[in-house]
């Protein structure tokens, strides 16, 4: 499906946090204690959304579906580092490497399109009220949806499969606790390598800045109408509303940008390995922290709905 080319290698290491030998116990207690609460928080947030009827609108489906892509993609990599960090074998596979390439960019990159899709949101809601319901009927927000999961499936695949067209020879040691692209580069050979790193780096720098771009836009127009609201009180309302999603679009870009434009250079495996951190672990475990407090709509409604499970005899 891929044209893999696996007649060089049939399996790599991941050297993960091997540089931390006396600290990987309590990393991995850290890692999956925050991993829980991400998939917790989310599981919540879902839950929440599916059964408040309030909450029955097109802003808190696109939610729910950021949630969704959110668990895959720690499910994605979290589950391997934290049995790394166990384990003396850190061997994987070839095939399992690119699968966890292929389903890691996915949901990453559906994340960000979904982001993208709130902006879009939310700039309907504030710029065209009237014509919201028009714009974001169900059958728009089922469209949107789906371009944004199969978008994130196409880079997948083309991210996965322009990398692992590459023969690897040499070291199979990939300096990171997963299948990640500029490691995995490190060990490729061939005439053709510069020539994928800069076609895989254009492809993901132009759809996360293409993404972005596009968010900033969309609120440069509701900044717009917004200062336009006479009252106090309107302009605090209409900004409440957006202060989750660009809280979490903020954290999202700026460890992106962190990641996709740091200047090239020698760089050593601790530096990198505490890189990707940020945006395997930090930035999941944040994003339902923001939305649950930032959002006062969804955090009534989860207090309310935690409530009811708790206490089912006082409802």
């Amino acid at each position: 499906m891929l044209g893999l080319n696996h007649t060089s290698v049939s399996e790599f290491i991941l050297v993960g946090f091997s540089a931390f030998p006396h600290l990987q116990l309590m990393l991995f207690l850290l890692f999956l204690l925050m991993y829980l609460f991400t998939l917790l928080g989310n599981l919540l947030i879902m839950a929440t959304v599916w059964s408040e009827r309030s909450l029955h609108t097109p802003m808190y489906l696109f939610l729910c579906t950021l949630s969704v892509s959110e668990i895959l993609y720690t499910v994605a990599i979290i589950p391997r580092m934290l049995a790394d960090l166990l384990s003396t074998q850190r061997s994987i596979a070839f095939l399992a490497c690119a699968s966890q390439m292929f389903f890691s960019f996915s949901f990453g990159f559906t994340h960000s399109f979904l982001l993208t899709v709130m902006g879009y949101d939310r700039y309907v809601a504030i710029c065209h009220p009237l014509r919201y319901n028009v714009l974001m009927s169900p059958r728009g927000c089922a469209c949107l949806v789906g371009c944004s999961w199969a978008g994130g499936s196409v880079m997948g695949m083309v991210v996965t499969s322009a990398i692992f067209q590459l023969t690897f020879c040499g070291s199979h040691e990939i300096q990171h606790f997963l299948c990640h692209v500029p490691p995995l580069l490190k060990l490729a050979c061939g005439n053709n390598v510069p020539a994928v790193a800069l076609g895989v780096g254009l492809v993901c720098i132009t759809a996360l800045l293409g993404c972005f771009l596009f968010i900033l836009l969309s609120y440069a127009f509701i900044v717009a109408d917004i200062l336009k609201i006479p009252s106090a009180e309107g302009r605090n309302k209409a900004f409440s509303t957006c202060a989750s999603h660009l809280t979490v679009v903020v954290v999202h870009y700026g460890f992106a940008s962190v990641i996709y434009l740091k200047p090239k250079g020698p760089q050593s495996l601790e530096g990198d390995t505490l890189m990707g951190i940020t945006y395997t672990v930090l930035t999941p475990f944040l994003s339902p922290i923001i939305f649950s407090l930032r959002n006062k709509e969804l955090n009534v409604a989860m207090k309310k709905t935690s409530f009811t499970k708790l206490f089912p005899q006082n409802c």
